[in-house]
């Protein structure tokens, strides 16, 4: 039996809205219902003018021990929950067919995947970090050992720009992510 968590953000979560996300979420994920018992979707509206896409939907999956998130905004929350639920159904196609892919094929080595680039130029040591002057959101999560072929596999589900891992050969915290020119790169801390 899956289990859909819905929680809303300057929202009141009504039935009519409650059903309907039950009905599109439950449908996009209905082929992979073996895969994950919990579906959180958050809905939220942004309270700001500007902002003309300002009703969002984020639907977040875990499905294996692998977390798998889709996020949509548009004008309209009905329009929002629809273009996430097909956006979640292709992220649960992908996650499917390269996990079945997986276990007939051997993995890349790690150096295919993502090639390391040269430091251009030394870190300044003598800045202090600065944080935000209001932390708005932390997130806490399980960091199990992975390799960093499997964090580009984690990277592409989760639908971020980056990922934050924990690296099995160093048991290090490195970050993989997107290159704007094309490609992936791996952020390591420095011995």
């Amino acid at each position: 039996m899956l289990k859909l968590v819905v929680q809303g953000r300057n929202i009141d979560i009504t039935d009519a809205i409650r059903q309907y996300v039950h009905e599109k979420i439950e449908r996009a994920v209905s082929h992979f219902s073996h895969l994950a018992s919990e579906v959180d979707i958050n809905l939220s509206v942004e309270r700001n003018p500007r902002i003309s896409n300002s009703h969002s939907a984020e639907v977040t999956l875990y499905a294996n021990g692998k977390v798998i998130r889709a996020q949509e905004s548009s004008e309209n929350m009905y329009a929002s929950i629809d273009r996430v639920s097909d956006k979640i159904a292709r992220q649960l196609r992908k996650f499917k067919e390269r996990n079945g892919r997986d276990k007939t094929k051997h993995r890349p080595k790690t150096s295919v995947a993502v090639s390391q680039q040269p430091l251009n130029t030394a870190p300044n040591l003598d800045r202090e970090p600065e944080l935000p002057p209001e932390i708005v959101r932390s997130k806490y999560f399980a960091m199990p050992p992975m390799s960093v072929s499997d964090a580009l596999h984690q990277l592409d589900l989760v639908d971020h720009d980056f990922f934050v891992f924990r690296n099995a050969d160093t048991d290090e915290i490195n970050v993989i992510y997107e290159r704007n020119h094309g490609g992936y790169g791996v952020i390591c801390p420095r011995k």
